[in-house]
């Protein structure tokens, strides 16, 4: 009854339009009267503890980042870099996306940044070129996603903070899973695009590419100092957000020099908005988090799953396929901490790898991003690319096939996650 209680309650004030904290807040108060212990300074505590920390001030920091690097043109200058190198190629600008998403996901972590970013700047050159415009709008979408999966990515420290995981630990699981999401696409992409009849780009020779590597050179570095000074400890994943941001801004304004002061004003704003939407989110879902534990509904659920407890490949198989349905509806960070409190104990008392379960946790959520109905990322890219949602949605098939095949690998050989950990050490 407790876990009728708890699903009536959040989907009953997400049908009725109420944002997902407010939902997840009268989830909790729900809980508490029907538990008989209501009261309010249990919401008003955990919310104010839910936002109380240090961890979370990455997310304002990175978030930053991606915005001011799209602003200073070091996104500009990643594509270019591609071009460079693959535009020639068959369906090049097709790969020219994939290489470029998977260059700018090491930098920002943002999916809908990224897709943004990649949209405006390569569907007009497609369009020209004599590509399938809705093809190319879904495989840039679902390059976008890649962004998450990777490190830095602010997905992963919300899911760090939500289960007590080790977000270094989380970012350093991650970069082989976003590199085969990558390897997938450039399969799917070669499949599906090579009877395309479509105007190629001349190769360049090996001084135009060392130019565009030049200029890019000071975007493709910025990874490396991430996540270097990360692995090895000199600062943390809260500090490396504030590096992150302050060379985004000394890039774009003295480097590049395409940033301008007049542009700060709208890029603060941007970012306050999206951190000021995420926090809000932690700090509800914490209420609904601790009435999750207190009336035990992971143990319920528990119970439910004991046949397969002892069977830890079917338990994320079937763990997987509730967070894909869930994705298809819910947005990636409300569906991360909705289901984080329910799930963590049973990976837990299944003797699950919490690192390798966040990561696969954080992939499938970002699969819920080009997934319809609600597909976030799909309807980002569909109104800078100005096609049709329906259309989109079509185009974006055949990457959403080979990121959920390279996802249920994941399942399957829990070593692509792990080995790399164990590698470069835990």
């Amino acid at each position: 009854m407790t876990i009728f209680v708890f699903l009536a309650s959040l989907l009953g004030a997400m049908a009725i339009g109420a944002p997902i904290a407010f939902s997840l807040m009268f989830c909790g108060v729900v809980l508490m009267t029907y538990m008989g212990i209501f009261n309010p300074q249990i919401v008003a505590q955990n919310m104010i503890d839910g936002a109380n920390s240090f961890i979370l001030l990455a997310i304002p920091f990175f978030i930053l980042a991606g915005e001011l690097m799209n602003a200073g043109g070091l996104s500009k200058r990643i594509i270019d870099f591609a071009l460079a190198f693959v535009g020639h190629l068959k369906g090049g600008l097709g790969v020219v996306a994939i290489v470029a998403a998977l260059i700018m996901a090491s930098l920002s972590g943002s999916a809908a940044a990224d897709t943004a970013a990649l949209a405006a700047i390569l569907i007009p050159m497609m369009r020209n070129a004599g590509y399938d415009v809705p093809r190319s709008a879904g495989l840039i979408a679902a390059g976008g996603i890649i962004a998450p999966v990777l490190p830095p990515s602010v997905a992963f420290i919300v899911f760090g903070v939500a289960a007590n995981v080790s977000i270094t630990q989380l970012f350093l699981g991650g970069i082989v899973p976003g590199i085969l999401m990558a390897v997938g696409l450039l399969i799917a992409w070669q499949i599906v695009a090579r009877r395309d009849n479509v105007k190629v780009l001349p190769k360049q020779d090996w001084a135009a590419r060392g130019q565009a590597t030049l200029k890019a050179g000071w975007a493709l570095i910025m990874p490396v100092i991430i996540m270097g000074g990360i692995r090895f400890g000199i600062f943390t994943p809260t500090e490396a957000g504030v590096i992150a941001a302050f060379y985004a801004l000394f890039v774009g304004l003295f480097i590049y020099r395409e940033l301008k002061l007049s542009d700060l004003y709208g890029v603060l704003l941007r970012a306050a908005k999206t951190t000021s939407v995420i926090l809000f989110l932690v700090a509800g879902a914490l209420v609904s988090a601790w009435l999750i534990t207190s009336a035990n509904i992971p143990g319920e659920i528990t119970r439910m799953l004991e046949p397969v407890m002892d069977n830890p490949i079917l338990l994320m198989f079937m763990m997987m396929v509730l967070v894909f349905i869930v994705g298809t509806a819910l947005d990636l960070t409300p569906t991360i901490l909705i289901l984080t409190p329910v799930l963590m104990p049973i990976v837990k008392q299944a003797g699950i790898d919490p690192v390798y379960f966040g990561v696969l946790f954080v992939m499938n959520n970002c699969i819920g991003l080009v997934t319809p109905p609600v597909g976030v990322v799909l309807n980002v890219v569909s109104g800078v690319a100005r096609v049709p949602m329906g259309k989109v949605i079509v185009g974006v098939l055949p990457f959403l096939v080979a990121h959920t095949i390279v996802m249920l690998l994941m399942v399957l050989f829990p070593s692509l996650v792990l080995a790399p950990l164990e590698i470069l050490g835990r």
